[in-house]
This record gives structure tokens, sequence and C-alpha cells, in this order.
């Protein structure tokens, strides 16, 4: 009896390990896109380039 609790227990958690990933996937790709979507319009291009701006001061080239 031990033994068919364990191999169901065992069955269980794999189960759950692939929601897990399945949700971090879901979650990935929506951060992904939110990026995508902030860097590409003007909010991108001014952040980018006051980051760019910044790096260049602190090398003394800018």
């Amino acid at each position: 009896m031990t033994t068919t609790s364990q191999a169901a227990r065992e069955r269980d958690e794999r189960g759950i390990t692939t929601a897990e990933y399945a949700v971090g996937t879901a979650a990935g790709a929506g951060f992904a896109a939110l990026l995508y979507k902030l860097l590409t319009g003007s909010f991108g291009d001014q952040l980018l380039g006051r980051l760019f701006d910044h790096v260049m001061g602190l090398l003394g080239i800018g």
C-alpha cells in the first residue's frame, strides 16, 4: 500500500512541475512582449538614448 501511495504522489508532483513550467513560460512570453512594446516605441528610444549617452559620458567619450 505504501508503494502505490508513493507512486501516486510522484505522478502528481510531475504534473505540478509541468503546470509550473507552463505558467512560467506564459509569464516569460508576456514579459518579453511587454518589453518589446516598450522598447520599440518612443519610450524605448529615449531610454536607450539616455543610457548610451550616460555610458559614453562614463567612458569620457561623449
